[in-house]
């Protein structure tokens, strides 16, 4: 059994053929899938794709890239919106300086925000970083995230990173990217991070993992990442579905009660 911790399901190359993909999903012996909120716009449709399945929860949240209709979210505002039996986390959010131009100090602002959400809610982060390691830390330190824990997720950073981030209570998430044959930095810290801290996860439909790499990404995919993971710490893959589903669902309390 195996749970894809982080994908998209909303997005129209996913939602189109959305029976098609969950019976792929299944078949490859991914059991349960978590589809994330990017802005709040969108919120509505990610809540109806959970509510569709009883496997599927979400999360409610803004995007550090996306700037919307200009308006932002209140601490308030996701509290209430992750009041919903479906919503298991609060993101994703994060900070993303990758193709911020000028002072990210809106983007900052917002993550404080959803921080203080979590807390509010007392449901877990689902955090999103670029280039931005530093701050992330900094921030989810200063604002008590390890009060409620999360996740990194799509992981890319250094060893020290994990290590700071673990510190403060959060799993590492690892993507189709741990597969791509450049990623060797990755995979050694793929190694170093115990399985009892570790998640698996798409980003579908971005980032197909090694043999689909360019194709569309789809929760099936996630099977690749954790056959991955279990070549590179030298365990079986059932050890790694094991481990991640049961980290999943002690980090996401409220899809083992929704489930």
């Amino acid at each position: 059994m195996l749970v894809d911790s982080h994908c998209h399901l909303d997005f129209p190359e996913l939602r189109v053929q959305l029976p098609a993909v969950l019976g792929r999903m299944a078949a490859a012996g991914v059991t349960h899938a978590l589809t994330i909120s990017t802005t709040l716009a969108g919120f509505p449709q990610v809540l109806a794709v959970a509510e569709s399945q009883p496997n599927l929860w979400c999360t409610a949240g803004v995007h550090p890239d996306e700037r919307g209709d200009g308006r932002e979210t209140t601490v308030d505002e996701l509290a209430s919106l992750a009041s919903h039996p479906k919503v298991v986390a609060i993101g994703e959010t994060g900070l993303d300086y990758y193709r911020i131009e000028g002072d990210a100090g809106w983007q900052r602002e917002r993550f404080r925000v959803h921080v203080r959400a979590a807390r509010a809610c007392g449901k877990p982060l689902v955090i999103h970083t670029r280039e931005a390691a530093a701050d992330t830390l900094r921030i989810l330190e200063e604002e008590g995230a390890a009060e409620v824990g999360g996740v990194m997720h799509c992981f890319t950073e250094t060893a020290e990173v994990a290590a700071a981030a673990m510190g403060l209570g959060f799993l590492i998430s690892f993507s189709g990217i741990v597969t791509f044959k450049n990623a060797r930095e990755l995979k050694e810290v793929a190694r170093q991070v115990p399985l009892e801290r570790m998640l698996v996860e798409t980003d579908a439909p971005f980032l197909a993992p090694v043999p689909h790499r360019g194709k569309t990404n789809e929760p099936g995919f996630v099977r690749h990442v954790a056959e991955e993971i279990a070549l590179l710490k030298g365990v079986s893959l059932a050890a790694v579905a094991e481990a991640t589903t049961e980290n999943f669902f002690a980090l996401f309390r409220g899809a083992r009660a929704a489930g």
